[in-house]
């Protein structure tokens, strides 16, 4: 599994409680319904993208990639927004997805 980034680490040190509801509010959200983790993951990854939040995409590729995604399925869910988000935010979201994909490839 992936190292958590500094970021992360440093606000589950400080609010440990919080973090920790939000990682169960996550998990009861996932195993609500029928969706399989590894397209929840690409849902939020879509989201993310969307919302333009860097470190959301980086997570959630990551998380993506370790439930079985594969580097085209990451692709494709980020390239099916162009005609709802814009190029613009599609590519900057592509750069974000290959942070992880290329560390991964390391």
């Amino acid at each position: 599994m992936s190292k958590l980034p500094k970021q992360h680490v440093s606000i589950k040190k400080r609010f440990k409680k919080i973090l920790t509801a939000v990682d169960n509010l996550g998990k009861a959200t996932r195993n609500a319904g029928p969706i399989d983790k590894k397209t929840s993951h690409l849902i939020q990854l879509s989201a993310a993208a969307a919302i333009r939040s860097e470190g959301s995409v980086h997570s959630h590729t990551r998380r993506a990639l370790q439930a079985g995604a594969t580097t085209e399925e990451i692709y494709h869910t980020i390239i099916l927004l162009i005609s709802i988000i814009g190029f613009p935010t599609v590519s900057a979201a592509l750069t974000w997805a290959d942070d992880i994909i290329i560390e991964k490839k390391d």
